[in-house]
């Protein structure tokens, strides 16, 4: 049977937005990255829009809690920009106060935290008030990205699944795992385990990998590591993000969405139109609040 690559409508569910012009700034890239330039959504829709990327997630790359207000008025403007997961840190002074506001925000769909912004999982969930903070944002219909996947991140959000079965998670970035030599066996037990919780969710952005003669384009070199993905979250569960502009350091746009395309050029073209469109839609949608109830602090008794 020949392979068909998809050809439908895309949702990507992971790019960043930023602009060093700003008078503040921007903390991340710094200057002399190559990335260090505006990147905004018209940035995006000159490269993407030809693809059939019909909507977008923005996921933010800034620890200012600050910047959740600047991206979400800078998705605004742009209908095609379907919302954003933003930065709050749920042992911040102000994360009750500052969730509240973003959860009024249809285009807010959730937090990141993972290894990244010298934070940790895995410990920081051990601290007084993290959890409860995470469970708020559960009540409120939103779900959490991690970052930067590696052995200990993957222990930590099964331990948070343990404590928080009600919240939504999404692993980023998982097919580029950082797993250091004799860790194997251990991160592929803890994944495996994690791909059970049926409310975990795998995006499958930074597919594509580089070797001595540059991007490797061969979809073969990819299929072990997809299909070791693909049968623990299941159709259902996987789903579609570019990295752009982080992708551009590899390949243009177009080069990097063709190469993931035919890494699922095998797959039945509604398993496809799943991966590409429907399932970030279904993943990312905000849920009631739980039991109908608000997402604000309950008082102290």
């Amino acid at each position: 049977m020949p392979l068909t690559p998809y050809s439908g409508p895309i949702i990507d569910s992971h790019l960043h937005l930023f602009d060093p012009r700003r008078p503040q700034g921007i903390p991340w890239p710094e200057p002399g990255n190559a990335l260090y330039a505006a990147h905004l959504p018209a940035d995006y829709w000159a490269l993407a829009g030809e693809h059939n990327v019909i909507g977008a997630i923005a996921v933010e790359a800034s620890p200012w809690r600050d910047d959740n207000r600047w991206l979400l008025e800078t998705l605004r403007s742009d209908p095609r920009m379907l919302g954003f997961v933003g930065n709050l840190d749920p042992l911040h002074g102000d994360f009750a106060a500052d969730l509240e506001a973003l959860a009024k925000e249809p285009l807010f769909l959730g937090l990141r935290y993972g290894n990244l912004w010298d934070r940790d999982l895995l410990e920081d969930q051990t601290r007084p008030g993290f959890i409860d903070g995470l469970r708020r944002l559960a009540k409120c219909g939103r779900g959490l990205d991690s970052a930067n996947p590696n052995p200990r991140l993957i222990k930590g959000l099964l331990h948070l699944s343990d404590a928080l079965p009600e919240l939504r998670i999404i692993v980023d970035h998982l097919p580029n795992a950082s797993v250091p030599a004799g860790e194997e066996s251990a991160y592929h037990a803890d994944l495996m385990r994690l791909a059970e919780r049926p409310n975990v969710f795998a995006k499958l952005a930074e597919i594509p990998q580089v070797g001595p003669q540059g991007l490797i384009l061969d979809p073969a070199f990819y299929n072990d590591r997809l299909a070791v993905l693909w049968e623990a979250f299941g159709e259902d569960r996987c789903f579609y993000g570019s990295d752009w502009p982080n992708s551009d350091h590899l390949a243009s746009f177009a080069t990097t969405l063709d190469l993931v395309k035919a890494c699922m050029a095998g797959k039945p073209e509604d398993v496809q139109g799943k991966f590409f469109l429907h399932n970030a839609v279904r993943i990312y949608s905000p849920t009631p609040p739980h039991g109908g109830q608000s997402c604000r602090p309950e008082p102290f008794a």
